[in-house]
């Protein structure tokens, strides 16, 4: 079952009767656990009924902050990165579909 958990698991399964059994992680094989633990979170994210999307998302967040953090970013610099893409590129907001994209150059008219 070797899978990373968030760090109060341990003591929730202890006062609940059980024994855990943990070994921590950390550089490279953290990194691994870490993108791992992203894939599994997004495949529950997606799977979620809507009335869990906010605690999935809140999941994939938490992950996604950590593995931030192991590359020396934060939040913050998530939220600029994140606000500088979408100036520039835009957002999801309006559900842009792009089919196909044709290789010729379009002449202008005029």
């Amino acid at each position: 079952m070797s899978k990373l958990v968030r760090d109060h698991i341990p003591h929730i399964i202890r006062a609940s009767g059980r024994d855990p059994l943990v070994h921590v992680v950390d550089g490279e094989d953290r990194r691994v656990a870490l993108l791992s633990k992203l894939g599994e979170e997004c495949s529950e994210l997606t799977a979620a009924a809507p009335e869990d999307v906010l605690d999935e998302a809140a999941d994939l967040y938490e992950v996604l902050l950590s593995l931030l953090a192991q590359h020396g970013h934060g939040r913050l610099e998530l939220e600029l990165a994140a606000a500088q893409k979408r100036a520039e590129r835009g957002g999801f907001e309006h559900g842009v579909i792009l089919d196909a994209v044709s290789d010729a150059a379009v002449p202008v008219a005029g």
